[in-house]
């Protein structure tokens, strides 16, 4: 631990991630952390089972005065009660440094959110990023964090509250009254996994309506929304004041009824949404046919488009990149993993769209989607061709596609092949070719992709 405490006190940063760091560990760390405070801004312990004791020690280097921590993540560290105790007492004395706390993934409830809800009702806090997913928040401590937010509504821009199942519609009511403060500035909604029905989405989206010029990172995926609840974000989306730009609802449970109200109101606002996440609905074809027809519009921003598992055939397809090639400059990810009918067919369509040199992909996600030589020789052919905007492809469990993926070294030995990431595993590739694929990627130092077979 001792050359780990020098580079503590040397460091702004410092990445102890999965370290299973003991009671000793963490008193060498503290102590070095006590000797030298001012330098340390960000501390990252995520999944080191700390315990609450450990908490305590990493709490009293917050009470020095002296201390510059600005990024603390305790993410997956088994705090409880106890250890939220120590850690809130200390934000409470000197609550000036911390923007961001990561507290997510600790069987922390309600009490404990009851006790960085007083934290937050500080008017010296300046926490910005609040994250606290997987922490058992009930209705209780939702109104205590609901509360100090009302109370002083100007800091927090990010809050993160995924995966608190027992939130329910009762909670995003309370949230939905902050949103509707004129002086709240949240910019970063993260409500995935919450059990939100209808009635939660009613509240929500009026108190968006009443106040939408704020709030730019939407995501309500994994919830039971359904297309009435679809239908009430859509009225969101038509407002002029609408600021959001990141909309995630995978898996939402959206048909066609739905998408047609989204993609109605993305027609008649188009200017503002840059990422649409509606992977994991029952889709379709049909539905895909409607976002492409929001794909062509001059006006659309859209960057980044997720229709994983979303059932597209060839003929969804065809009318996607129908759309990209008509309105091809936008358009920076897009992701079709899990659509098992696209096979190689619909990759050609894809294929001929990275051919374009207006074609500003740099993301393309392909994994199981049946893939064989066919559709790896298309692929290969139009990255040669066009070699210099993709940086991440993921072909990842295409089973058939085996040593044919080999053709695409060709592309690796270009030396203008801007490839960061090619991911190819369980695809049934030999050692063989692994071998090949190497060779290039070696053949070629300007290129410092990641391979992964």
């Amino acid at each position: 631990m001792s050359d780990q405490t020098i580079n503590v006190e040397q460091a702004h940063s410092f990445r102890l991630c999965d370290c299973d760091i003991t009671d000793k560990g963490c008193v060498d760390l503290t102590a070095a952390l006590r000797s030298n405070p001012s330098h340390l801004t960000y501390l990252n312990m995520y999944n080191n089972s700390l315990r609450d004791s450990e908490v305590k020690l990493i709490s009293d280097v917050l009470e020095n005065p002296d201390c510059k921590l600005k990024i603390l993540e305790l993410c997956r560290c088994n705090i409880t009660d106890e250890g939220c105790v120590a850690l809130t007492l200390a934000l409470q004395s000197i609550p000036s440094h911390l923007k961001h706390l990561n507290l997510s993934d600790n069987n922390l409830r309600d009490l404990g959110l009851k006790l960085i809800s007083d934290v937050l009702k500080n008017p010296d806090c300046k926490l910005k990023i609040l994250e606290l997913c997987r922490c058992n928040i009930t209705d209780e401590g939702c109104v205590a964090l609901t509360s100090a937010l009302e109370s002083n509504p100007s800091h927090v821009t990010h809050l993160h509250l995924s995966n608190n199942y027992k939130l329910r519609d009762l909670g995003v009511k309370l949230i939905s009254d902050v949103l509707k403060n004129p002086d709240c500035k949240l910019k970063i909604l993260k409500l995935c996994r919450c059990n939100i029905t209808d009635e939660g989405c009613v509240a929500l989206t009026s108190a968006l309506e009443s106040n939408s010029s704020h709030l730019g990172d939407l995501d309500l995926s994994f919830n039971k929304l359904r297309d009435s609840g679809v239908k009430l974000i859509s009225d969101v989306l038509k407002n002029p004041d609408c600021k959001l730009k990141i909309l995630e609802l995978c898996r939402c449970n959206i048909t066609d009824e739905g998408c047609v109200a989204l993609t109605s109101a993305l027609q008649s606002n188009p200017s503002h949404l840059t990422h649409l996440n509606l992977s994991d609905n029952n889709l379709r074809d049909s539905g895909v046919k409607l976002i492409s027809d929001v794909l062509k519009n001059p006006q659309c921003k859209l960057k980044i488009l997720e229709l994983c598992n979303c059932d597209i055939t060839n003929k969804g397809c065809a009318d996607l990149t129908s759309a990209l090639r008509s309105n091809p400059s936008h358009l920076t990810h897009l992701h079709l993993s899990n659509n098992y009918k696209l096979r190689d067919s619909g990759v050609k369509l894809i294929s001929d769209v990275l051919k374009n040199p207006d074609c500003k992909l740099k993301i393309l996600k392909l994994c199981w989607c049946n893939i064989t030589d066919e559709g790896c020789d298309a692929l290969t052919s139009a990255l040669r061709s066009n070699p210099s905007h993709l940086t991440h492809l993921n072909l990842s469990n295409n089973y058939n596609l085996r040593d044919s993926g080999v053709k695409l070294s060709d592309v690796l030995k270009n030396p203008d092949c801007k490839l960061k990431l090619l991911d190819l595993r369980d695809c049934g590739i030999t050692a063989n070719g692994c071998a090949v694929l190497k060779s290039a990627l070696r053949s070629n130092p300007s290129n410092q992709a990641q391979l992964k077979i």
